[in-house]
């Protein structure tokens, strides 16, 4: 039978070919995804600035999160406890220099901080000269920094002796060039070196160092050397090979972890659409070879054997199509990781990655989605018996199986279910974590029944197609009612297309626009001073709050933190943002329940209405908090806000919150105007009043627009994989139209020559086109309904999202449009010749 099944690929193209694209790209889309997981997994960046130190050192950045109430835990017992990453850097002490040097194998140690400035007026980082040694930095010109002086590249284009203004830590001060040095490879960030004492005085961490670099003797083992190292920096990460870069680049670590999620996602969804296209493609071409396959069991083949042919085929066409998609799939990969890193959701230093692993993946994915379907489909015709086996090729009318009902009944009910835990559990744009894979769910489900649904919305529907369409629309009617389960393998996708992609958009405008309206309603600013080199003084408070016309103003930080004092087992950071208790109440719209903001300073928090509930605390309670960069404090609770549903945040002081952010200071600072004075009038005098810091002044719509972008961010990522899965979808609509009506020429041709015109099949094609796509475009919307309706009563109080109708109207129409095209140019292409030589060909 293997040897009949290859047979078997020369004489039916068509249906081979559509199943060979179906396998292809979900295969394709898979392997691509798997690319950036890998890259996302691996979270490599080549060290630049670091690259000559075989070891690095940097602080833990993570801490190990209970599981469960730490009283009930044993001491010893690790087994309750996970990793949580810290979302700020966690910084070494100096003392681990001086003990590392004594490891050893060890010949050298060197700590390095770095921080942001502004070196005549273009950006870069400061470093400490003793930490040139680490790239290594030689001077090409001039000496090495005293205080006073700095070491500048020799891109900045200064000399020795020049004079050069250096804005760091929301100050600016006058540096003379002692030096100008050079490194052996391309740095991507500016360096500025200075004195030690300098250096540690910019950087407003000092006694603390960012990465430690450890050089080893000549003829020492690094893994060894590393192995020691390790045992002496408890606690700490120690890094050695390609881990190195993320010494340099921490941004590369956390977009990684970003990367993985993303693949993981989109992946899945990937998984799941191409299952359904491929099942549903094959299906169909088995059924359009119902009467080849049921002559064979009419003629003495076993359904064993009959199941063997049929896989066999489908088989040998998945591997095919897999083998190109592994070939192709890392070039794609490659393509949206470039889209990713054009678009500023993962850094350039990042290095992608495709190994054989990714390809195995999809590859496996899709020959499981297509030894699934094949097998389905061998079994069904292989349970006909010989006598039933031409009459039941004639017209395929069972389609309702237990597996059926039982997959659909699970379907809906976890569909169900998810509804019930995003209106009854799920607050504010979390709900979409419910929402989402919903989705899919109602998708499986309406696909499992679509033919038994199809007939009846095609029953109901046939009134007004014969009143639209008259004997051409009765003729698509009745065509579609007798091929039902064939018309369901076209709607399928159609339905597929619709759902996918109405939910996924409007999910995401809805949470992008409840975002905005957050953060537009509860910031009252009417201008913001941003900082250009790493952050903003902190006296600067005192002298914006001083300039006429302002009524309050507030720096504004923010990170996040994680509760430890009570224990809450659904913690997995919280949203926190740092205010000046001054200016707090001017520029925020936080409505104050208990409390009083103004006594947000020192060691305090302010707590949303609903964590105060959560927690059981309340003004004057303490609560046990680690924030960002890992430091334990505890916390007096001066005030019970409320706050926007799902957008809460608690609210610390400034003085606290800042510190212990990778940059250490505000990076900006929201003010308020006077009743009386006009905002723009504002926002000039504020730059007049921080002309010469290294500040800059925007109005109210630079900060909205500056968190739009943001919010765009993660809004194109989204469209771009949705996208990229409709696409997919998109040509499976497409596929399965062509293979459906090409394999009518031989019914086109019958009907012409009962006194058909080929104007009259022809609209009959494209009424038969219309009806399935309708009928595709309702159950998508349904589809969608299930997921977007629960997610919009709980985040906007609405059954409708938030988006243009034109995004529904034109996901219709492009389905629509898709569909009738694919209808009516193979049905063109199949009445072209003679309505006689049609009629006695085959279908292939």
């Amino acid at each position: 039978m293997l040897r009949l099944a290859f047979r078997t690929l020369r004489l039916r193209k068509g249906g081979f070919i559509g199943t060979f694209i179906a396998v292809f790209f979900g295969a394709l889309i898979v392997a691509s995804c798997g690319g950036l997981m890998e890259t996302g997994i691996r979270g490599n960046a080549e060290p630049q600035r670091l690259a000559a130190a075989p070891i690095l050192v940097t602080g833990g950045q993570t801490f190990e999160l209970p599981k469960k109430d730490p009283a009930s835990l044993e001491p010893d017992d690790k087994r309750k406890f996970e990793d949580a990453r810290l979302p700020e850097r966690v910084r070494l002490d100096n003392g681990l220099v001086s003990r590392l040097r004594s490891v050893p194998g060890v010949s050298n140690v060197v700590g390095e901080v770095s921080f942001p400035l502004a070196a005549g007026g273009k950006p870069g980082l400061g470093h400490a000269w003793d930490s040139a040694v680490l790239t290594p930095y030689s001077l090409a010109a001039g000496a090495a920094p005293a205080a006073g002086e700095v070491v500048v590249e020799s891109a900045s284009g200064a000399k020795p002796g020049d004079l050069v203004e250096v804005a760091a830590r929301g100050k600016t001060e006058t540096f003379r060039v002692a030096g100008v040095a050079g490194a052996p490879r391309s740095i991507t960030q500016a360096a500025v070196f200075f004195s030690a004492a300098d250096a540690a005085r910019l950087s407003g961490h000092p006694g603390k160092a960012d990465v430690i670099g450890v050089f080893t003797a000549p003829g020492a083992d690094v893994e060894a050397v590393r192995a020691k190292v390790a045992e002496v920096a408890t606690g700490a990460n120690v890094l050695t090979g390609i881990d190195r870069g993320v010494a340099e680049f921490p941004e590369a670590d956390s977009s990684g972890s970003n990367l993985i999620v993303i693949a993981a996602v989109s992946g899945g969804l990937s998984v799941m659409v191409a299952m359904f296209v491929v099942a549903s493609t094959l299906s169909l071409s088995t059924q359009q070879r119902s009467r080849e396959l049921a002559l064979m069991r009419a003629i003495g083949t076993t359904p064993r054997q009959l199941r063997r042919m049929v896989l066999g085929e489908a088989l040998a066409v998945g591997l095919l199509a897999t083998a190109l998609a592994a070939v192709l799939g890392p070039f794609l990969g490659e393509w949206l990781f470039g889209q990713l890193v054009e678009n500023g959701v993962v850094p350039a230093v990042l290095r992608f990655y495709q190994g054989w692993l990714p390809a195995v993946v999809g590859a496996g994915a899709a020959m499981l989605a297509v030894f699934i379907a094949a097998f389905f489909a061998g079994r069904r015709a292989g349970k006909i018996r010989p006598t039933e086996a031409l009459a039941e090729a004639a017209v395929t009318r069972r389609w309702l199986t237990p597996t059926r009902v039982i997959v659909a009944a699970l379907c809906f009910g976890g569909g169900t279910a998810l509804a019930i835990v995003t209106v009854a559990v799920m607050t504010g744009p979390i709900a979409a974590s419910t929402a989402g894979p919903a989705v899919i769910l109602w998708a499986l489900g309406v696909a499992m029944i679509t033919p038994g649904v199809a007939k009846a919305m095609t029953a109901i529907l046939q009134w007004p197609l014969r009143l639209l369409g008259g004997i051409d629309a009765r003729l698509a009617v009745l065509n579609t009612r007798a091929g039902i389960v064939r018309a369901a393998g076209a709607v399928t996708p159609i339905m597929l297309a619709v759902g996918i992609a109405t939910a996924n958009i409007y999910l995401q405008t809805t949470q992008q626009e409840l975002a905005n309206q957050a953060f537009t309603e509860d910031v009252r600013a009417d201008a913001v001073i941003a900082s250009a080199a790493g952050g903003l003084s902190p006296d600067l408070v005192q002298r914006i709050q001083a300039v006429p016309g302002v009524a309050g103003a507030s720096e504004y930080v923010t990170s996040s933190v994680f509760l430890e004092n009570p224990y809450d087992s659904s913690d997995e950071g919280r949203p926190a943002v740092g205010l000046t208790a001054s200016g707090a109440d001017a520029t925020t719209d936080t409505e104050v329940v208990q409390g009083d903001l103004k006594a947000l300073t020192g060691m305090t928090v302010a707590l949303p209405e609903v964590f105060a509930k959560d927690f059981g605390r309340g003004v004057g309670d303490t609560l046990g908090l680690r924030l960002g960069d890992g430091v334990p404090v505890d916390v007096k609770v001066v005030a019970v806000t409320s706050q926007r549903p799902g957008f809460e945040s608690l609210l610390l002081p400034a003085g606290l919150l800042a510190p212990h952010t990778t940059a250490g200071l505000a990076p900006q600072m929201l003010v308020r105007a006077a009743p009386d004075v006009d905002p723009a009038a504002l926002t000039e005098r504020l730059r007049e009043a921080t002309a010469g810091l290294p500040v800059s002044v925007g109005d109210r719509a630079a900060l909205v627009a500056a968190h739009d972008k943001d919010q765009a961010v993660g809004a194109w990522v989204n469209y771009l994989l949705v996208g990229m899965i409709i696409a997919y979808t998109v040509i499976s609509v497409a596929n399965t139209l062509v293979m459906a009506t090409v394999r009518r020429r031989r019914e086109f041709g019958l009907q012409r020559l009962t006194g058909s015109t080929r104007a009259q099949v022809l609209r009959m094609a494209g009424f038969e086109g219309g009806l399935v796509a309708l009928v595709g475009i309702v159950l998508g919307t349904i589809v969608a309904a299930g997921s977007i309706v629960p997610f919009c009563l709980v985040a906007a109080d609405s059954l409708l999202p938030m988006g243009s109708p034109l995004i529904y109207l034109t996901i219709v129409g492009l389905a629509a449009a898709l569909a009738l095209a694919a209808t009516l140019v193979p049905a063109w292409a199949a009445t072209r010749g003679q309505a006689v030589d049609a009629a006695t060909a085959g279908n292939d």
